[in-house]
């Protein structure tokens, strides 16, 4: 058998339990910010840097949510009014199980008409 030399580098990178790179909370914001100024897009500066590309588009996401003065969008909401129901509603089964719902005959007789 023979030997196979072997070279531990100490990178001095932390890992999780999986094994995956943990990056301190500083150089997150640091790429973050070379990103900003680098003109390319994140999938591009992810390969650039070795991040992984889903990982480095949350860290930009957190940084976007995270500046101080910007406004927040806030929900808006309307008040929509929905049609009384009609008092008495008419139903139709067809031979073939389908069932067909109305206010009115008339409006009832126009969608029977409409399907034949």
């Amino acid at each position: 058998m023979a030997n196979i030399p072997l070279e531990l580098v100490e990178t001095g990178e932390q890992r999780d339990t999986l094994g995956r790179r943990r990056t301190p909370v500083e150089r997150r914001a640091e790429l973050v910010q070379a990103f900003k100024g680098s003109g390319l897009t994140m999938a591009a500066f992810a390969a650039r840097e070795g991040v992984n590309y889903t990982t480095f588009a949350g860290w930009v996401q957190q940084s976007r949510r995270a500046r101080p003065g910007r406004p927040r969008k806030s929900v808006l909401f309307a008040r929509v009014q929905l049609p009384a129901p009609p008092a008495a509603m008419l139903e139709a089964r067809l031979p073939d199980g389908t069932v067909l719902r109305g206010g009115t005959a008339t409006e009832l007789a126009a969608l029977v008409r409409a399907l034949r």
